[in-house]
């Protein structure tokens, strides 16, 4: 994926290099914001696909994520900070669909939170994932 010049990832040794994320983001100005509401699992239907599957819905996630960005016109590459929501109380639901959004995300480490919730706005719903983007301004 093509780096954003706009959007600075930020680490520091004074924090452990142990986490899959930077620390923090920085848009350089000036730039557009651009808020993604939270990518559900639906289809083109409105229903949720991979009722049950928590790397399944993660994997529709992403690509709705990726569909919204595009018509905003931006990119994963412009997603300054996320947050990812699993409907689960097992720290292994939450590994699996994390694993699933960092195959789409690549080296493109932006902050993000990942949370496990009680529950998620649509019927069988697991995952979501809301997103910040920042693009130059043309």
């Amino acid at each position: 994926m093509p780096i954003n010049p706009g959007v600075r990832l930020i680490r520091t040794d004074r924090l452990t290099p142990a986490v899959e994320y930077a620390y923090a983001a920085v848009a350089d100005a000036p730039v557009r914001s651009i808020w993604v509401a939270g990518a559900c699992p639906l289809d083109l239907d409105g229903n949720t696909v991979a009722v049950g599957d928590y790397a399944g819905q993660a994997h529709q996630v992403m690509r709705n994520l990726v569909t919204a960005l595009e018509s905003a016109g931006a990119s994963l590459t412009d997603v300054a900070k996320t947050t990812v929501y699993v409907a689960s109380t097992r720290q292994a639901d939450l590994v699996t669909a994390w694993q699933v959004y960092r195959e789409y995300m690549g080296e493109h480490d932006v902050p993000s939170t990942l949370l496990g919730v009680t529950v998620l706005g649509y019927a069988d719903q697991l995952v979501e994932v809301e997103a910040v983007a920042v693009v130059p301004v043309p």
